[in-house]
């Protein structure tokens, strides 16, 4: 137990851990100290983004090019530590390159949150004084909403929900918000809290029941802040495998996208990987990949049962792809000001509107969905993944630069595996 560790110094907190952790080892210290930036103004930066920092960790920053979007070459921005993750986007961005590019369009953008009470009398009575207070509840927040509506967003809506036969006496207000090129947490939350304390002084002393104030917090479950992106070729174009015909891939391809849809077990690794090429982008640009993946997980659950977030057709010669998945996304407020490089990444993406941010990412997810599907009805997923994790593999056993010269070129035409690696490197060795 310590007591004000959050009050320490940078280097009084380090010394604490180094001697209570690791025995007093400098090796610990370093260790840390390698990955402070040089430069002292911008790694004080990185220091206040969060609280009871002691370094920086660092996870590899790469780009896929040629993704062709409605019209517009993107190179995107990933960062992601998984191996071949931004080799199958580029190789899918290529391959749909030359068929027309990804096509992308929003559906939806309206966000939501939620001030959840409870209220012990009449329901009837709580609904009657709710219309009474509407336009009350809505006129005290205009402090916080001005500049939002002056943008063009702000409160959409304001519903009373009675959830009584889920809990007793539980009630909630369902609150719907349109909040542009943010984000919007902030700006939700303030609002929500607003509406509670609304709520709470206008009909809260005037019930025959008691009514209380749970929580007021926002939602990441954005079932109506939908993006689509999508993909179509005549199947006649779509494969260059010599190995199998262009109308055996797409009836793979498409039985493979079907067995997702129907059969959970499958259903979560494809959406996981469908979530490598997002949460990849979304972290290059600042956003929050935990609010993304809870959302798009609960969305492949809306019907009762988890499901491929990608569906796939064939019909009169023509194949289909395509990805529907809420994306709350924000190009401005956040870290979008203050980390360099998501104003970097952002800048590579042409500066974007949340919008179109949306777009990019939806067609990131999809591009990984292909080409992980691509490899799974074709070569199989290892060939492909295992080449890329090789070098992950040499550098776990410290190979010199002439060890992996000589094996990266050896396992070019032969099947990668942990074993066999260790297996090779033993023998240049002796």
């Amino acid at each position: 137990m310590i007591k004000g560790f959050s009050k320490l110094s940078k280097s009084k907190k380090i010394d604490w851990i180094i001697e209570r952790y690791f025995n007093g080892n400098d090796d610990a210290k370093l260790v840390l100290q390698q990955y402070w930036n040089t430069n002292e103004k911008l790694q004080q930066l990185h220091d206040e983004f969060i609280e009871n920092t002691i370094t920086n960790y660092y996870l590899p920053y790469g780009v896929a090019p040629n993704f062709l979007i409605n019209g517009i070459n993107y190179t995107i921005p990933m960062v992601i530590e998984e191996s071949s993750v931004v080799a199958a986007a580029s190789k899918a961005a290529k391959f749909w390159l030359d068929r027309g590019g990804f096509k992308a369009e929003v559906l939806s953008t309206t966000k939501v949150g939620q001030v959840h009470f409870t209220y012990s009398g009449n329901s009837e009575t709580l609904f009657d004084s709710f219309e009474s207070i509407k336009s009350i509840i809505i006129s005290d927040a205009k402090p916080i909403t001005k500049n939002m509506e002056a943008r063009g967003g702000g409160i959409l809506d304001i519903q009373l929900k009675d959830k009584t036969v889920l809990m007793a006496n539980y009630y909630q207000l369902h609150c719907t918000f349109e909040t542009l090129d943010a984000m919007g947490a902030n700006f939700i939350n303030s609002c929500l809290e607003q509406f509670a304390k609304t709520l709470k002084r206008e009909v809260g002393c005037s019930l025959d029941g008691d009514l209380n104030i749970t929580m007021s917090i926002l939602s990441n479950y954005v079932p109506e802040c939908i993006v689509r992106a999508s993909v179509t070729c005549k199947v006649e174009d779509l494969n260059e495998d010599p190995n199998i015909t262009a109308e055996d891939f797409a009836t793979k391809f498409v039985q493979a996208v079907k067995i997702a849809e129907v059969e959970p077990y499958r259903a979560v690794t494809h959406n996981k990987g469908i979530m490598n090429g997002i949460d990849a982008v979304i972290l290059a640009t600042g956003n929050d990949f935990r609010a993304i993946e809870a959302g798009a997980h609960a969305y492949a659950a809306k019907d009762g049962q988890y499901s491929s977030l990608t569906h796939a057709s064939v019909e009169d010669g023509i194949f289909k792809f395509w990805i529907d998945i809420p994306l709350a996304l924000g190009t401005v407020g956040g870290l979008t000001r203050l980390h360099p490089l998501v104003k970097f990444s952002l800048q590579l993406l042409g500066n974007p509107s949340a919008k179109d941010l949306m777009k990019v990412v939806a067609v990131a997810g999809l591009a990984q969905n292909f080409a992980a599907l691509r490899s799974l009805t074709t070569t199989g997923i290892q060939q492909g993944h295992m080449k890329m994790h090789l070098m992950n593999i040499l550098n776990q056993v410290e190979a010199n630069d002439s060890e992996k010269s000589t094996l990266l070129d050896y396992f070019k035409d032969k099947t990668v595996s942990h074993s066999a690696v260790i297996q090779e490197i033993n023998k240049l060795r002796n």
